[in-house]
């Protein structure tokens, strides 16, 4: 069973032609895996290039973050101050008011005319009123006329004994209010 020669040289074409293929195949699969990989690396560095975008947004967020807790605690803080001088100015305005208060009580245990000054400050004087003006008060004719022309009549100025008139007493109310120290 010899082989003929020619049989032999087809076996031998075969084999070439077979690793030849092998050989072609295999570098095209190299080519392929080599492009397969460069796009793979292309699409990793495009990912990685994301993730740092991503980092750098969450580390800015993250900085703004911080930021916005400051300015939070920092507008508490001066809320917090603001709370505390308004209420020590609170306090402050009841001292003065109690202070006020206790040097009105302190002149009207001194002036004698305190009582009579109140009724006629506070009260609107009635006809009948008028005609016990008149009993006691030398100026009650005076007194009397006022009260039906302009509204109270003047009253005399202790310091001065000049008569004060409504425009006076009003000037000198709101320069009490305006300064309540002032008259102390």
């Amino acid at each position: 069973m010899a082989l003929e020669p020619w049989v032999w040289v087809v076996v031998a074409i075969v084999v070439v032609v077979l690793v030849v293929l092998l050989l072609v195949t295999g570098r095209r699969r190299k080519a392929i895996q080599q492009k397969r990989d460069e796009s793979h690396r292309e699409k990793a560095a495009e990912i990685r290039r994301k993730a740092e975008n991503i980092e750098l947004d969450a580390r800015e967020n993250e900085a703004r973050a911080t930021r916005a807790r400051a300015d939070a605690e920092q507008a508490q803080v001066e809320a917090a101050r603001l709370r505390q001088e308004a209420d020590l100015r609170a306090t402050e305005v009841k001292s003065l008011r109690d202070d006020v208060e206790q040097h009105t009580r302190k002149a009207d245990e001194v002036d004698p005319d305190a009582g009579t000054r109140k009724a006629r400050e506070g009260a609107v004087p009635t006809r009948g009123d008028v005609r016990d003006d008149r009993a006691g008060d030398t100026h009650a004719e005076g007194a009397r006329t006022a009260d039906t022309r302009t509204g109270p009549a003047p009253t005399r100025d202790a310091d001065s004994d000049g008569v004060r008139t409504d425009g006076a007493r009003a000037d000198e109310a709101r320069r009490d209010r305006e300064n309540p120290r002032s008259g102390i």
